[in-house]
């Protein structure tokens, strides 16, 4: 498939939902399949009732059609049943991550003023789960209803900086399970997956959640998000089976000391961040199964797919997806404007959207190679340092756990070290110097105990927040050292 040149036509904006595509796209098949799993199996008819009667709950609240609701809830089936429910009404949804401070709540219900939002108790402290019980409170608020037509509305993860307001009309969620049905390697009737995205996010939402509703996948989450927690709901169901997740959680799995055999798993999609060839090879290595990388934006859902690790880097555009080229960068051709609002009106022009990825693709094969954040391309002394490259040289280094590199006035990077103690940085640098160039070095490293995620699991990336977790004083690299003592020379 060749990337298209031509510039899309812009088209009217699709009317309010229509409350039936509910039913006719994700509730529809027979009353006895169980479609979810959350410990207990969830069949379709009994899901079906949930939904009613959340509907009748949020209908009491004052919800109606092109009305505006907000959920805060958990991974349970509160927030699938609510999520239902407020489209059957004909509403329009927003989902917040349940993670967030009470703070960050209020602040993101203030941007999105919706007039009802349902909630629940925070959920308890502990190990991370991939599920809970809630029971959820629906109370209306001051706000206004649907301004636009969209019936989904998220908030983009926010790992490089302030989150944006994003929304999607129920024909490109419909559009987007039609990409799904027809990707080869993405899981279909009777078969199984094991979802540890999540359903508040794009992967976990439209890979899992309505993809499973609409194809007869079931779908499981695991009681415990440990590698042997993941593996043990594997374990507990006889189905072809693929795991859905972040890099994070393949690394989970990697650390398992003697994974139990699992005929079922047939393998693993992944997206979010790039998978680092180590990790890569220790997953595969390691369980003896495919590992698919799986390209997409909150914007536009899923743009390309290797699900089979083919064309690894590079990746396979989704049927009826257009990608272009433009100066290094990978541009998106989508008919409106997917952003509620926006401070930056040039993400969105003339039916391109700019991803702010670097990027190519192949003029003869149309395949798409991701190469990072366009804000990870820095210029060091006249010389450009892909920051990608520097923060995977450091990660896969076998001291340290996880790691993440910026760009202030110099290169900065934060790093968890497998084993802290004293000489461990000296050691990491030591390592940095014999496997990049000293101009590609970072000039401050900081030893933290661990490195702030976003609520998808991503690396926060964003200098302020990686300076307010290091609490220790910065520690000069043996290159600012040196350059202190007027000996370096390729660094400026």
């Amino acid at each position: 498939m060749k990337a298209a040149s031509t510039t899309p036509q812009k088209g009217p904006a699709p009317p309010p939902p229509d409350s039936s595509w509910v039913d006719e796209v994700l509730l529809a098949g027979a009353g006895p399949d169980i479609c979810l799993d959350f410990g207990e199996p969830v069949r379709r008819d009994e899901l079906r009732r949930m939904v009613r009667e959340r509907q009748d709950a949020l209908a009491a609240a004052g919800l109606r059609r092109g009305g505006s609701a907000a959920l805060c809830l958990a991974p349970s089936p509160a927030l699938v049943a609510n999520l239902l429910a407020g489209w059957r009404i004909g509403a329009q949804v927003a989902l917040l991550d349940h993670r967030l401070t009470p703070f960050e709540t209020e602040r993101a219900l203030g941007r999105l003023e919706t007039e009802v939002v349902v909630s629940a108790p925070p959920v308890p402290a502990g190990p991370p789960r991939g599920f809970y019980d809630q029971r959820e409170s629906v109370r209306a608020r001051p706000g206004r209803p649907a301004r636009t037509s969209h019936a989904l509305v998220q908030l983009s993860s926010g790992s490089t900086g302030p989150s944006k307001i994003i929304g999607r009309h129920a024909a490109d969620l419909i559009d987007e399970l039609g990409r799904y049905a027809r990707i080869d390697g993405v899981p279909r009737a009777g078969e199984r997956i094991v979802s540890m995205a999540s359903m508040v996010h794009v992967l976990g939402l439209v890979g899992g959640l309505l993809h499973s509703l609409h194809a007869g996948v079931r779908l499981a989450f695991p009681p415990r998000t440990t590698g042997e927690g993941i593996l043990a709901t594997v374990a507990a169901g006889p189905e072809p089976t693929t795991l859905l997740g972040v890099p994070f959680h393949i690394e989970l799995l990697t650390w398992v000391k003697e994974p139990p055999r699992l005929p079922q798993l047939t393998g693993m999609t992944t997206g979010g961040e790039l998978v680092r060839a180590q990790v890569h090879d220790a997953f595969t290595g390691r369980y003896g199964v495919r590992l698919g990388s799986m390209y997409g934006m909150t914007e536009v859902g899923v743009i390309a797919t290797d699900l089979f690790g083919e064309h690894r880097p590079a990746v396979d555009p989704a049927p009826g997806i257009t990608v272009r080229e433009s100066g290094g960068e990978l541009l998106i051709a989508t008919q409106h404007s997917p952003y509620l609002r926006s401070d930056d009106p040039s993400r969105w022009s003339d039916g391109w959207l700019r991803t702010r990825d670097g990027g190519t693709v192949d003029p003869d094969t149309g395949l798409v190679r991701v190469l990072g954040r366009l804000d990870s391309q820095v210029s060091v002394g006249g010389l450009k340092v892909d920051l990608t490259e520097v923060e995977h040289t450091l990660a896969e280094l076998p001291q340290v756990a996880a790691a993440v590199v910026v760009f202030g006035t110099s290169i900065e990077a934060y790093a968890v070290l497998r084993e802290p103690g004293p000489g461990g940085a000296a050691r990491i640098e030591a390592a940095l110097a014999e496997r990049l160039a000293a101009y590609k070095r970072p000039r401050l490293l900081h030893i933290v105990d661990q490195l702030p995620r976003t609520a998808t699991g991503k690396l926060v990336r964003d200098p302020a927040v990686l300076r307010a977790t290091d609490r220790t004083p910065h520690r000069p690299s043996v290159q600012e050292q040196a350059h202190r003592e007027g000996n370096h020379r390729d660094v400026h």
